[in-house]
């Protein structure tokens, strides 16, 4: 998996939230990581789908779920789940202590019926 798809095992994580909620004061409702330049972004059930728009801006296609406990892979190009694949360097996924959704202090109360 690693040489077809340009997956950068050294690369750390851009931060611990989605990069461009964060700079709107945004919220997500979880997060995914570029495997090849470590970019965070929020999933598709997220209002903004950033994860998705990062893979088209720069073409690369594998993320990495940035949930605690989870070490899955998803390859935009191919539509193919992977459930397992190289370790990327720490961490390996969002502090336990911060929500899903999140952040805290930025998720609206009706968060379930937005994301319907």
């Amino acid at each position: 998996m690693t040489g077809d798809f340009a997956i950068d095992p050294g690369v750390p994580p851009s931060g611990t939230g989605c990069v461009e909620c964060d700079a709107a004061g945004g919220w997500w409702f979880h997060l995914r990581r570029c495997a090849a330049c470590g970019h965070i972004g929020c999933c598709d059930d997220s209002p903004s789908r950033h994860a998705t728009a990062h893979y088209r801006a720069t073409g690369h296609p594998v993320i990495r779920s940035f949930e605690p406990g989870e070490s899955w892979f998803w390859n935009y190009d191919t539509n193919e789940l992977y459930e397992s694949g190289p370790e990327l360097a720490p961490p390996s996924g969002h502090p336990a202590d911060q929500p899903a959704p999140g952040p805290a202090g930025r998720v609206p109360a009706n968060w379930a019926d937005i994301l319907r």
